[in-house]
């Protein structure tokens, strides 16, 4: 963990109320930006369940499977925004061109290191148990969309680096503006629609990755050509190393990949087990981690505003700043994390009825399975909340090692163990499987606040 600068003014402290106005003016942009872009995921899921459970099965391993490789990778784009954010508050502005750089440089590499694993993914998917129809059609999917993932990686650290810069808006808006573009490629390129071919689980592949490439090019524009932006001269001789920013973006950025490795994976690991179930379980699991992963876009929203607010100020060596921001930062998701409860309990079959052709054969099955889940998904919304919003502060403190072995010790030391256990050992299936999933990220919660709190200089 970095040490937190020295004070370098005497301005009065802010209040809660400051330091809520701050982050809701961060956040709620990015709140929004997440929401679209897990729209992007949501819309995929939907035109998939209407195309047929197979076509949905595979969409869902397929898309999982991405993401935890893009999870990985991701780590450089988000040690971006802590150390953006810092040097910012440091006012070092040469410091914030060049670990950006790197960002872009080290997501560039790691793009390509990983495409073989798409390619030969087939062949991993049946040596994890996958049904072979279902790792067919998984193994088409992710051939194309992994195309996708240096164009993905590259949107997260511009996103990254704007957002630290309190350029919030343009993120909203570039998500947002995606979503309609991929509803429509999806539309055409699934179904055959507009005279379009009908590729199916392939054409909702294709529709990402032309989406991945076209937010790329707004934001280098944005990026690069605004005039307030361009005392940084992001671009100019890209093609130059700087191994120093290179290293430190590498090392605070590896254990944050791995972090959300150790997470993303226990719920890829969740989906292989419910495939080990049924095809079935394994469309309502989708469709049930669909919606609770929407509401949890609110929680990653708000982490990202205070790991910005908590690298400024301790950029800034405002140290009790950083104290009571903390303070209403959790506040706040506490409160959101309290309604999602409520909403989850309450209206389960309306949110997965969104999901379900009416025609399908299964949908009774779907829905009761589906309804199950979301009522565990109701239990762990505290606990999810916390983790994530902890591990946000400790970015901005820039404490990224021991909360990795946290939590990756919690997910997969405490939560694999307590899945498997419920789901075939003891017999509990789907429920008992999310439950354990319950047991994991709680330890997170508690063990990851705990390293905050203890860890956080005295002031």
């Amino acid at each position: 963990m970095t040490t937190i600068a020295q004070p370098t003014d005497q301005k009065a402290p802010l209040s809660a109320v400051d330091h809520a106005r701050a982050i809701l003016g961060l956040g709620l942009p990015l709140v929004g930006s997440h929401l679209a872009q897990f729209g992007l995921h949501v819309t995929d899921t939907i035109m998939l369940g209407w195309y047929g459970v197979l076509p949905l099965a595979a969409g869902v391993l397929g898309a999982s499977s991405f993401f935890v490789i893009f999870i990985l990778g991701s780590g450089f784009a988000k040690a971006v925004m802590p150390m953006v954010a810092g040097a910012q508050g440091r006012g070092d502005e040469t410091q914030v061109r060049r670990v950006t750089r790197m960002g872009l440089w080290l997501s560039v590499l790691f793009g390509v290191i990983c495409y073989p694993v798409f390619w030969w993914s087939e062949s991993l998917l049946l040596i994890l148990g996958q049904k072979p129809e279902v790792a067919d059609l998984a193994r088409e999917y992710l051939r194309l969309i992994g195309l996708g993932m240096i164009p993905a990686l590259l949107v997260m650290v511009l996103k990254s680096y704007l957002a630290a810069l309190e350029r919030t808006q343009v993120v909203l808006w570039v998500t947002v503006a995606a979503v309609p573009l991929n509803a429509a490629l999806n539309w055409a390129l699934i179904f055959g629609n507009w005279g379009a071919p009908e590729w199916g689980v392939a054409g909702s592949a294709i529709a990402t990755l032309v989406v991945q490439i076209v937010s790329l090019i707004v934001l280098c524009a944005y990026a690069g050509l605004l005039p307030d932006l361009r005392k940084y001269q992001l671009f100019i001789r890209f093609w130059r190393p700087d191994w120093q920013a290179f290293v430190d973006v590498f090392r605070l950025g590896w254990p944050i990949g791995l972090t959300g490795l150790a997470e993303g994976g226990l719920f890829q690991a969740s989906a292989l087990m419910m495939g080990w179930i049924g095809t079935v379980e394994l469309a309502a699991h989708g469709i049930a981690l669909e919606i609770t992963a929407l509401t949890f876009m609110v929680h990653v929203g708000l982490s990202n505003a205070v790991t910005v607010r908590t690298g400024r100020l301790s950029g800034a060596g405002d140290v009790p700043g950083v104290r009571l921001g903390a303070k209403v930062g959790i506040a706040m998701s506490v409160v959101f994390a309290a309604v999602t409860m409520g909403l989850f309990l309450a209206f389960p079959v309306p949110m997965i009825t969104i999901f379900i052709d009416e025609a399908e054969p299964q949908r009774a099955v779907i829905i009761a399975t589906g309804t199950a889940l979301l009522v565990c998904a109701a239990i762990f919304q505290f606990a999810d909340s916390m983790q994530v919003m902890a591990l946000g502060l400790l970015a901005g403190v820039q404490d990224t090692r021991v909360p990795m072995w946290l939590a990756g010790f919690s997910y997969w030391i405490i939560g694999f163990p307590a899945s498997y256990t419920l789901a075939f050992v003891l017999g509990y299936g789907a429920i008992g499987l999310w439950l354990g999933l319950v047991v994991g990220l709680a330890a997170a919660a508690i063990s990851l606040m705990w390293r905050f709190w203890v860890r956080l200089p005295k002031g």
